[in-house]
């Protein structure tokens, strides 16, 4: 894997995730989603899936529920500063730029990606982390990746049937931000990527 890889890669991402907005069916735009991840995963250089693994592979996920997918509005939060220590990117810096209420589920912190090209990021950890999803929590929005679900203004979609596993869960090779505590939920959110069975 190189630069050009890592280029190709978040490409075909914002691509993805393109598609996937242009779709008026939830449902039909979630399919998109799954089978466009499970190629990059299972077919792309810059895939975390270790090679000896990336041969037929398909991502656990969740069949879609309406019920976990909302049109919010991002609602003022105090000003947070949290700075993430990595190896290989040094210190990566988040802002909290407000908060959003899913109504049965709880409050979720919405961050600011602090750097150079900046982007939307809002990560999950839930119930079942450990046992029914990856323990260290999954992303629902990383728009710096192209991860984008779409919205107006200061509203979002946040559909958590597109929670996904963060690149650390397939490799110890990779290096990301974990949601802290701002991002946990105490309810069980059984959909998305699922832990493999």
């Amino acid at each position: 894997m190189d630069t050009w890889d890592v280029r190709d890669w978040r490409l075909r991402v914002a691509e993805l995730y393109r598609e996937v907005r242009a779709l008026s069916a939830p449902e039909q735009a979630h399919r998109r989603w799954i089978a466009g991840r499970d190629a990059l995963l299972a077919g792309h250089a810059a895939s975390p899936v270790p090679l000896g693994q990336r041969d037929g592979f398909r991502a656990r996920v969740a069949t879609y529920d309406p019920a976990y997918r909302f049109v919010v509005e991002v609602q003022p939060a105090p000003v947070h500063r949290r700075e993430v220590p990595t190896p290989t990117d040094g210190l990566v810096p988040f802002e909290r730029i407000g908060k959003v209420e899913l109504p049965g589920l709880g409050t979720l912190d919405v961050w600011w990606l602090d750097s150079y090209g900046g982007g939307i990021f809002l990560p999950l950890r839930d119930g079942g982390a450990g046992a029914v999803t990856y323990g260290g929590g999954r992303y629902v929005l990383d728009t710096v990746k192209g991860a984008d679900l779409g919205g107006t203004g200061r509203e979002l979609v946040v559909d958590l049937n597109f929670s996904y596993q963060p690149s650390c869960a397939y490799s110890s090779e990779w290096v990301c931000p974990l949601p802290g505590s701002g991002n946990r939920l105490d309810a069980e959110v059984a959909v998305g990527e699922l832990m493999p069975s």
